[in-house]
C-alpha cells in the first residue's frame, strides 16, 4: 500500500512494558511504524537501564508514525484504553516504578482534547470502579530504545508471551474487555462445540468432526464472519482426524500466536478479524513451506464450489476454472 507521507503524524503512549504496546498497532493499515523507546524525562539518551532505575524521569514509551486519512486517532486512543489498567498510579502489572506509569502524549491541541475526550468517555463508562488515573501530557523529545528491544514480540515471540502471560496484563485484557453481549449472542448462534472451539479455545474430537474427510473442491469459511480463509487446494490428508491445510487463503485474515497452553510449547492459529481459535500450525506438512495448518472444522463452514455463487462468493469460482 503506497502512503502520502506528507500527511503522516506521531502519536506517542506508554502502557508499562513496551514490549506489549507494539503489536496492538503494528501491521494495521495506515501504521507506518511503531517504535519503542523513552520520552518524558531530563536525561538525554537514556538507556533501559536507566530509565528503569527510576531515575531520569522517562517513561518506556511506543511512539506512533500514522497516516491519519487511513487511521484515526480516536481509533488509536481506543487501541490504547484496552492495553493497560488505567486506573494503576504505581505502574503496570507486575512491573512496577514510575517508568512504567501510563501516559497519553499529545503533540498538537487536537490530540489533547480528543485525549481529554477519551479519557473522560471511559471514566462515566462504569467499566472501572476506581478512577482513571493515566496522565495526559504534552509531548517531549523521544529517544528510541535500544535495538534489541524493538519489535521484541516477533523476534522474541515465546519470551514475550511467557512475559505477556506471567505479568498479568493478558489475563487483565481478556477479564477486562470481553463483551458479554456478544458472547451470548455467539452462544445462541453457535452449536456447542462451535462455541466451545472458537471461544474457549476446545478441540473437537478428531475423526468425529465435519470436514476432516472431506473432499470436494470449495472454500472454508470462518463460521462467525464468513470470511475466506481456507480453500480445498490447499487441503490435504494428513491422517491427524482434522482439516489439514498447507497454507490459509489469505495471511492478513490469519494471526499467529504461541500457545502455551497444556505445557507445551504451539503456534495457535487465530482468525484475525472474530478473533476465533482455530487451530494450531505445525512443520510436518508437505509443500514448500512445510506447514500443516490443523483446523478444528467447527470453527469453519465449507461452501462447495458449485455453491459459491448463490452464497455470495461468485469471486473465488476463478479458483477452480480448471477443475
Amino acid at each position: 500500500m503506497e502512503y502520502n507521507n506528507e500527511t503522516f503524524q506521531l502519536a506517542t503512549f506508554a502502557g508499562g512494558c513496551f514490549w506489549c504496546m507494539v503489536s496492538p498497532f503494528d501491521e494495521q493499515p495506515g501504521i507506518i511504524k511503531v517504535v519503542s523507546g523513552y520520552t518524558g524525562g531530563h536525561k538525554e539518551n537514556p538507556t533501559y537501564k536507566e530509565v528503569c532505575s527510576d531515575t531520569t524521569g522517562h517513561y518506556e514509551a511506543v511512539q506512533i508514525t500514522y497516516d491519519p486519512t487511513l487511521f484515526s486517532y480516536e481509533k488509536l486512543l481506543d487501541i490504547f484504553w484496552m492495553q493497560i489498567d488505567p486506573t494503576d498510579a504505581g505502574g503496570q502489572f507486575h512491573d512496577r516504578g514510575d517508568s512504567y506509569k501510563t501516559a497519553i502524549f499529545y503533540h498538537n491541541e487536537d490530540q489533547k482534547v480528543s485525549a481529554e475526550k477519551s479519557k473522560q468517555a471511559l471514566a462515566e463508562s462504569g467499566r472501572f470502579s476506581k478512577p482513571i488515573v493515566t496522565d495526559i501530557l504534552p509531548a517531549k523529545t523521544f529517544y528510541s530504545a535500544e535495538e534489541y528491544h524493538q519489535d521484541y514480540y516477533k523476534k522474541n515471540a515465546f519470551r514475550y508471551a511467557l512475559y505477556k502471560k506471567g505479568s498479568g496484563r493478558e489475563e487483565f485484557i481478556k477479564k477486562t474487555w470481553e463483551n458479554p453481549a456478544r458472547k451470548e449472542e455467539l452462544r445462541k448462534r453457535l452449536t456447542p462445540m462451535q462455541f466451545e472451539v472458537t471461544q474457549n479455545n476446545g478441540t473437537e474430537p478428531p475423526f468425529r468432526n465435519e470436514y476432516w474427510n472431506e473432499t470436494r473442491d470449495g472454500i472454508y469459511v470462518d463460521i462467525i464472519t464468513g470470511e475466506p480463509l481456507f480453500t480445498s487446494l490447499d487441503k490435504f490428508d494428513s491422517a491427524c482426524g482434522w482439516p489439514s491445510f498447507t497454507k490459509p487463503l489469505h495471511n492478513e485474515l490469519i494471526e499467529e500466536k504461541v500457545d502455551l497452553s497444556h505445557r507445551m510449547v504451539r503456534t495457535e492459529v487465530r482468525a484475525k478479524n472474530s478473533d476465533s481459535h482455530l487451530g494450531h500450525v505445525f512443520d510436518d506438512g508437505p509443500g514448500p513451506r512445510g506447514l500443516r495448518y490443523c483446523i478444528n472444522s467447527a470453527s469453519l463452514r465449507f461452501i462447495p464450489k458449485e455453491d459459491l455463487e448463490k452464497e455470495g462468493y461468485g469471486d473465488f469460482k476463478i479458483l477452480f476454472k480448471n477443475i
